[in-house]
């Protein structure tokens, strides 16, 4: 399988960049990108699972291509109609398409083309030539559940932390951290950094042994303190984002040949970014975005665009009945009772009774009728004659096949 984890060099030299996007507004772009994919998964009632494989198929696939030949928002709905199939909560392709037309505006989703549908049937194939059909993916869920099971603590603040290193965790897929770290020290860095700000001390936890001197050190190893900070701070440099959001640009005119006869005119619209803008312990910094990526001079038209009304709640909360020692947490989606079998065909008609037509008494498909009898002739074999002689006299007789030995002679 291909490895998917990138140095932060290589973050800083994909093809968006090298097609003349800065690093900034790319950033911008997948921020963007995974807001929708979990707006759009929140509107269709699919699971936190569905929507996060959706968003790192989405982070992966522009690891190999620019968002200058590719819009983010038709990427979008590719990533997450794969992924419903991929969790096994699919949706249809037209049901996607009608959801994400109500949270963009007409200007953005002209980037669908004439035949939105055609159009993300045909990226979902470069999608899956791009990811490698490498279509299972892991999230920092399951490892923050199984790390909280083993802290001991006060129940209350532990339920305080865990819920807040969820947060955490949902607000991450707007960064590249999925393309720089397991999923596993992602989950120890953001409950790290919530049992800091819900001032929740770990002193214990099941499973101790005197060569750990954290709590994360029987999951994970060498994980340094430079390393969980870097990892915060990334999250945290989400939340203090600018107040004043910066024109959008997106890629309308492709760069390559093959995109050349869909030109689409460009517009600017603001951000569709909801996230807080409010760092708890950092202050506030402001941020200008001066020219578009492709080039052409940023407009400003935010008087005549009104701002997109989504919903905060991209994912459902944590439960708050959460126990830290000895759960059993249900699955998602039970299966479905198969040890039942179907009852056989020739009982069918004791449980589904006859239909008849209304107000009589007949049935809807009657018995046919008996064909008529009459009398007919018996079958009169033909006589063949007993004498008769299908090959002439003179034919000679076939010489008799060589014998053949098929086993050796035997001593």
């Amino acid at each position: 399988m291909p490895c998917w984890y990138y140095e932060k060099k290589e973050l800083r030299n994909t093809p968006s960049i090298q097609d003349g996007i800065d690093y900034e507004t790319e950033c911008r772009y997948r921020k963007e990108g995974a807001r929708f994919i979990i707006d759009t998964g929140t509107k269709m009632d699919l699971g936190y699972n569905t929507m996060a494989t959706g968003v790192i198929y989405f982070h992966r696939f522009y690891m190999f291509h620019s968002f200058k030949n590719f819009p983010r928002y038709v990427t979008a709905c590719c990533c997450l109609l794969l992924a419903g199939k991929v969790e096994e909560t699919p949706k249809k392709c037209k049901d996607i398409i009608r959801t994400a037309k109500t949270l963009v505006s007409e200007q953005k989703f002209m980037t669908f083309g004439e035949d939105p549908k055609e159009e993300v049937l045909i990226l979902e194939r470069i999608l899956l030539q791009t990811i490698k059909f490498d279509l299972q993916v892991e999230h920092p869920y399951s490892y923050l559940l199984k790390y909280a099971k083993c802290l001991k603590g006060d129940k209350n603040k532990l339920q305080k932390m865990v819920q807040m290193a969820w947060t955490f965790v949902n607000d991450s897929l707007c960064t590249t951290l999925s393309l720089q770290w397991e999923p596993e020290i992602i989950a120890v860095a953001l409950m790290y950094l919530a049992g800091k700000l819900s001032k929740f001390e770990v002193v214990d936890w099941v499973g101790r042994q005197p060569k750990h001197l954290r709590w994360w050190d029987m999951f994970v190893e060498d994980v340094t303190m430079d390393l969980l900070e870097d990892i915060c701070h990334q999250v945290l440099d989400l939340y203090s984002q600018a107040s004043t959001k910066p024109p959008d640009s997106p890629p309308m005119i492709p760069s390559s040949e093959m995109c050349r006869e869909r030109p689409i005119i460009a517009t600017a619209i603001e951000s569709a970014s909801n996230t807080p803008n409010v760092t708890p312990g950092k202050s506030s910094k402001n941020t200008e975005s001066t020219a578009s990526a492709n080039g052409c001079p940023a407009t400003d038209i935010s008087d005549t665009i009104k701002p997109l009304d989504t919903s905060t709640a991209h994912f459902p909360t944590y439960s708050t009945n959460f126990t830290s020692n000895n759960t059993n947490y249900p699955p998602a989606f039970p299966p479905t009772n198969v040890s039942v079998p179907p009852p056989p065909v020739n009982t069918m008609n004791h449980i589904v009774s006859t239909m008849h037509h209304i107000g009589s008494s007949a049935t809807i498909r009657p018995t046919p009728p008996s064909a008529p009898t009459t009398n007919q002739t018996a079958f009169q074999p033909y006589s063949y004659p007993t004498n008769a002689s299908y090959f002439p006299a003179t034919n000679p007789i076939p010489p008799a096949a060589p014998p053949r030995t098929y086993y050796p002679p035997q001593p």
